[in-house]
């Protein structure tokens, strides 16, 4: 297994059908691919764990610094292919983007969670996550 950055729009093309899978509100791969370039004008990164070719993890995210933590770094997008959850590809990307965030001076990794999904708020715990606290919105639509 290894990592990967996408940064292409042919990278970003393989990525859609994974990304989908965890953001299911996309439907069209050319508006994912300019929303992705967008953010990543503004500091968002695109990783994968490979093997054999074939992506079985994205992980989306940003090296931030804020007041609350200082530098860290920001997890937006995590999902693993269905067939490969409970295997431990979750956690290993993770840990290398906390690697990575290490090696540009970041002391955290943040990211956030739907209050209703478990499923996510065990593993992330299960992994040395600690939660702190509630995300809050409003939405201006």
């Amino acid at each position: 297994m290894r990592i990967e950055h996408y940064d292409t729009v042919t990278d970003l093309a393989r990525c859609f059908a994974l990304m989908r899978e965890l953001r299911s509100k996309l439907t069209n791969e050319k508006q994912f691919i300019a929303q992705v370039q967008r953010q990543q004008a503004q500091g968002y990164r695109l990783a994968g764990l490979e093997q054999d070719g074939i992506t079985l993890a994205l992980a989306g995210y940003r090296l931030l610094e804020n007041f609350i933590h200082g530098q860290f770094c920001y997890v937006d997008d995590l999902v693993t292919v269905s067939e490969a959850r409970g295997q431990g590809i979750g956690a290993t990307l993770l840990n290398h983007l906390a690697v990575i965030a290490r090696e540009y001076g970041c002391g955290q990794m943040v990211l956030d969670t739907a209050i209703s999904n478990s499923g996510a708020q065990a593993f992330y715990q299960r992994i040395g996550y600690t939660a702190l606290g509630l995300h809050f919105y409003r939405d201006l639509t």
